[in-house]
């Protein structure tokens, strides 16, 4: 059963309630009896279910936006999670909107006045009463600084926070019932992926961590003429409040916009990969949302990036393996492209490494033949999502979310230029990266930073080894062995501990009913004992005969 905690124990049971009676109102019963949540909704006070019409995954992004801000956001993650559901899921929740009615302005009013109340009054030169955007965690307003300078200040709703722990608990207790009772928990190890969420969407309510990715990531990009991020104000933000400067443009998505501008379709293009292959290759720290809304073209063709609440972070041995895997891939070296997709940890203990390598083997078979410049990118990461999904990999959330992100600038590429060639642009970008990791200063800098970890080493060993040894004699240090793939065993020797234990009982039954039968010390219970002996006889040859049985099915296995 879902857990309880005692403090706000009505209002998560109510929430929980809520959810379950969505999930039916779409008519998705299946789904509510998968993960749990069946059980909160009461026959009796089952709603009738609408859009009945639509396709289950229709139904679900339906249901999803009308949970809110959480569950609007958990579905996002999971569309870029297409090793873990079917594609006809991931289009649908690729389509899922983070939009909500507006906050009355006297709310919006009210927040900024209580985390600005330490400068002068008025805060701000004006601010526009409507908004710009309205979003299920917050919304963004127009406004000009008293110096007379135009921003945009983002405002987090009110409450959002409280709404978005109460969902969060009751998400942990669905992933544990998931967890313990169905194949998909038996499948996959759901328990991490709902931490890196809940991790992810505090971040997301934190505005100061958003102003903190924008700053490095505008740092990391000083001097680029290609790209230009807006400027926090930090004396005018806070947990629930983000001023930065008002960006100007055209949206990359307004093509008829560009032409009347005059800017080429295919120089935006060019310089929207360039940026995302700078972001991951050099900084390994992109930007996680790209989709177009969140880029504005200007005259000279360079970008203007905003909104940074979701954001990734690779480190600097996945960099590595990233580039290795797209070297291997290139020369069709399958067994090298699975070493490195198992170093990203691609490929765990569930893996079939005979049989995932043979499906990685026809995948470069397939595109071997073919031209840099007739390969889609987005075609390829499509198929490794496909190899995933089919050996029940878990791919590392950083790597599933930065597949779906090379997707969408593949994607916002072809949009405006239909002939663009993403691998051919591309490719060399990536070897100029592979060169410079493997040039002569670089190695050398890792030589010598290898080199003093090793000294400070072997500085320390012989103290570490001291300790070690002093914690063995004093018994403080215990191993622990956990055993993997003995559950069918373990099944099979209960079974038959239980079954021994039962026939040796059965058998002591008829004995001692037999001599109690031959004995009569109380003639009254004659006739009792015998019916007794006989129901024993029965059951013991009952029972002697599903011994044989499943012992002879035993031996056809």
């Amino acid at each position: 059963m879902l857990g309880l905690s005692h403090r706000g124990t009505q209002s998560r049971l109510g929430r929980t309630r809520h959810l379950a009676r969505v999930l039916l109102q779409y008519g998705l019963e299946s789904l509510a009896e998968r993960v749990g949540l069946h059980r909160f909704a009461p026959r009796f006070t089952r709603p009738a279910a609408k859009e009945t019409h639509r396709t289950e995954a229709e139904r679900v992004r339906l249901a999803l936006g009308e949970m809110g801000a959480t569950f609007i956001k958990l579905g996002q993650m999971l569309s870029t999670r297409a090793d873990l559901l079917p594609p006809d899921f991931i289009a649908e929740l690729s389509k899922l909107q983070d939009c909500a009615p507006p906050v009355p302005f006297e709310e919006i009013e009210r927040t900024v006045n209580e985390d600005l109340a330490a400068l002068q009054s008025p805060v701000f030169a004006s601010f526009s009463r409507a908004p710009i955007a309205s979003a299920s965690i917050g919304q963004v307003h127009a406004a000009v600084l008293p110096d007379g300078t135009p921003v945009v200040v983002k405002v987090r709703r009110p409450a959002v926070e409280q709404e978005v722990e109460l969902d969060l608990a009751i998400l942990r207790d669905i992933v544990e019932w998931v967890q313990v009772h169905t194949p998909l928990g038996r499948d996959y190890e759901l328990r991490p992926l709902v931490d890196e969420f809940a991790h992810t969407l505090r971040d997301e309510l934190n505005y100061v961590r958003e102003a903190q990715n924008a700053n490095h990531l505008r740092t990391a990009l000083e001097g680029d003429r290609g790209v230009w991020v807006p400027r926090v104000y930090e004396a005018y933000s806070t947990a629930r409040v983000l001023t930065m400067e008002r960006v100007s443009g055209v949206k990359i998505s307004d093509l008829a916009a560009l032409r009347a501008l005059g800017v080429p379709g295919r120089a935006v293009a060019e310089n929207a990969v360039r940026l995302f292959l700078r972001q991951v290759l050099e900084f390994g720290f992109f930007h996680a949302d790209p989709h177009p809304g969140n880029y504005f073209v200007q005259p000279d063709a360079s970008l203007a990036m905003v909104d940074f609440g979701m954001v990734a972070r690779l480190s600097e041995s996945t960099q590595g393996h990233l580039l290795r895997a797209m070297v291997a891939a290139s020369r069709q070296d399958a067994e090298a492209l699975s070493d490195e997709l198992y170093a990203l940890g691609v490929a765990g203990p569930r893996a079939n490494r005979p049989l995932f390598e043979r499906d990685l083997a026809h995948l470069v078979g397939r595109y071997g033949s073919l031209s840099v410049g007739e390969l889609s990118a987005a075609t390829v990461a499509q198929e490794l999502f496909q190899i995933a999904f089919r050996h029940r990999l878990q791919l590392p959330s950083e790597l599933a979310l930065l597949l779906r992100v090379l997707n969408m600038s593949e994607g916002i590429a072809l949009m405006l230029d239909p002939d663009f060639r993403y691998l051919e642009y591309a490719v060399p970008i990536v070897r100029k990266n592979w060169r410079r990791r493997h040039s002569l200063s670089t190695l050398a800098s890792k030589a010598g930073k290898a080199a003093i970890d090793a000294a400070e080493l072997g500085v320390e060993l012989p103290r570490r080894t001291a300790r070690l040894l002093d914690r063995l004699e004093r018994g403080e240090m215990q191993l622990d062995v956990t055993h993997r793939g003995l559950e069918s065993l373990t099944r099979e020797f209960q079974a038959m501990t239980n079954r021994l234990a039962l026939s040796i009982i059965l058998g002591a039954s008829v004995i001692a009913l037999g001599l109690a039968a031959g004995i009569r010390l109380v003639p009254a219970l004659g006739p009792v004992v015998a019916w007794l002996f006989r129901l024993a006889l029965v059951f013991s040859v009952v029972f002697g005969l599903s011994v044989l049985w499943g012992i002879w099915r035993a031996g056809k296995r």
